[in-house]
């Protein structure tokens, strides 16, 4: 009988030192994320597009666009926000542009935008 509980409290020991094994591994991973999202991210790609409408009063952008590869998003024509107004400035309906998307706080926003050279 002793040697049963012996051996519970063996086993026992030793699945909670792979839990706190396995915890530490988990947070360790978890701060590797927050500093790597903190650390300077390597340059968002442009995406070609063309303007389909411009809202300067809400700071948006409707673009037609290829697919938006660091969103894994497909092609579609879509609304955006934009980050800085000066971006919309000498841009008319139908230009070719190169653009930059991000997520932002479950907010698809423009954070560059040129137009696309001919």
């Amino acid at each position: 009988m002793k040697k049963h509980f012996i051996a519970i409290g063996a086993l026992a020991v030793s699945l909670g030192i792979q839990a706190q094994t396995s915890a530490a591994s988990d947070h360790a991973s978890h701060h590797s994320a927050e500093a790597s999202a903190a650390s300077p991210q390597a340059a968002v790609p442009l995406t070609a597009g063309e303007v389909r409408r411009i809202d300067l009063a809400q700071t948006k952008v409707t673009l037609r666009h290829g697919p938006i590869v660091n969103l894994d998003m497909p092609a579609m024509t879509m609304v955006f926000q934009v980050a800085d107004a000066q971006l919309l400035n000498n841009l008319s309906v139908g230009d070719k542009v190169r653009f930059a998307v991000e997520k932002q706080q479950g907010v698809f926003m423009v954070t560059a935008l040129e137009k696309a050279s001919e």
